[in-house]
């Protein structure tokens, strides 16, 4: 091997290496950085805002559909005019001439009963007795002391006219005379209290016996021998009516209070009386219209001296009116029978569509099938021809045509 020599020996030397350092960066400043932070928060509410608007449109949608399939459909049409007419029928509430409960103005037990329901009693007639042994000793209690008191007063009057007659002679003094007057003016006053006292005992004694204030029927017991009776309205023991003359109630349109005439014959009739015909007289009336109804209460009495009407009962009023008014004829089906009274069903309009509105009704003539609506409702409204038993003030209903209906049930 030949060895050739290298004058430059670096030159065969590896290659130093050269260390790459990363290319210098300028820091991010602050306000880039709340840029950034602002925009990924503004996404994000956006999308929040978003998810929450179609959750809020999605209850609508849902509670916008529950509403509208919940509301009720009904038939309605405007109802159909009617002859006019002179006359009209009203209920009327029959109540006695003179309703009264009958309580205790003592305790004690009852002893006895003399009269039940249904019998005819007349004023003073003894009711029941009641036994108030506290009462009858309190009574015997105040009569002594008033024996007391009146013996003390007269003792102490004479003592009085003694000194007195002494004084004119001077054999006494003054002071002593008018001690003994004044204490004769004391115990005088003592027995007239207690004569008060002894008088306040025997009225409440005499309550042991309950007595009939009035004429009538009772028709209510509620006691029985033995029981503890207490003193005041608590406890109701007779229930007492007058019958002879019954007191009949009606509420009359306001279209007609001008025509009330006191003295006015008016005709009743009853349902358990088919066919009679009562006469009564139109008494009193209220003089003011009831705001609530736009009705006057009037009172029509009615002679029943012979037994055949019963207080509480219902009766047709028949009212005649000088002047003819229009009428409507609608189904009898459209009547609505609730507390408030006789009404139909008829259609307006509300913020957000067609609502339910339940007006008083005055009714005339009914052959089953129809009935004449003497007050209530005008040629322009849309009464409800079938309403449901539900339908109440201001509901939402859906409403159809009696000629759509007609075509619907004919496909």
């Amino acid at each position: 091997m030949t060895n050739e020599f290298n004058p430059n020996p670096q030159q065969d030397s590896p290659p130093a290496l050269h260390r790459e350092t990363a290319p210098e960066q300028k820091p991010i400043s602050s306000g880039k950085a709340l840029l950034g932070v602002a925009l990924v928060l503004l996404v994000a509410a956006l999308l929040a805002g978003f998810g929450i608007w179609n959750r809020i449109q999605a209850n609508k949608v849902l509670a916008d559909t529950t509403t509208k399939l919940a509301a009720p459909t009904v038939i309605a049409a405007t109802p159909k005019m009617g002859a006019p007419v002179d006359s009209f029928v009203l209920p009327g509430n029959v109540t006695s001439f003179t309703d009264s409960p009958i309580y205790a103005r003592t305790s004690g037990y009852l002893t006895r009963w003399t009269v039940d329901i249904g019998a005819k009693v007349k004023k003073g007639d003894l009711l029941a007795e009641i036994a108030s042994p506290e009462v009858d000793q309190q009574l015997a209690q105040a009569e002594a002391d008033l024996n007391t008191a009146q013996a003390t007063a007269n003792n102490a009057r004479i003592q009085a006219e003694r000194y007195s007659g002494l004084l004119q002679s001077n054999a006494v003094s003054r002071q002593d005379t008018d001690t003994f007057v004044n204490q004769a003016a004391a115990t005088a006053a003592a027995v007239k209290s207690a004569q008060a006292n002894v008088a306040r005992l025997r009225e409440l004694q005499s309550f042991e016996r309950v007595y009939a204030p009035f004429d009538g029927v009772v028709t209510a017991r509620n006691v029985d021998t033995g029981q503890l009776i207490d003193q005041g309205a608590g406890k109701e023991l007779f229930h007492l009516q007058a019958i002879q003359t019954l007191r009949v109630y009606a509420n009359l349109p306001q279209i007609y209070s001008g025509n009330v005439r006191s003295g006015a014959k008016i005709d009743l009739t009853f349902a358990e009386h088919s066919g009679k015909t009562y006469q009564g007289t139109l008494i009193r009336n209220s003089d003011a219209i009831d705001p609530a109804s736009r009705t006057l209460l009037v009172e029509v009495d009615v002679d029943n001296r012979a037994g055949e009407l019963l207080p509480g009962s219902l009766a047709q009023v028949h009212f005649k009116t000088p002047s003819a008014a229009p009428t409507f004829i609608v189904p009898a089906a459209a009547l609505i029978f609730r507390k408030e009274g006789l009404c139909v069903g008829t259609v307006v309009n509300g913020k957000d569509g067609a609502i339910a509105h339940l007006a008083p009704v005055v009714i005339g003539e009914d052959d089953g099938a129809n009935v004449q609506i003497v007050t209530g409702i005008t040629a322009a409204d849309q009464v409800v021809q079938d309403p449901p038993d539900s339908l109440v003030e201001g509901e939402k209903v859906s409403v159809v045509s009696p000629a759509s209906q007609a075509a619907a049930g004919g496909k």
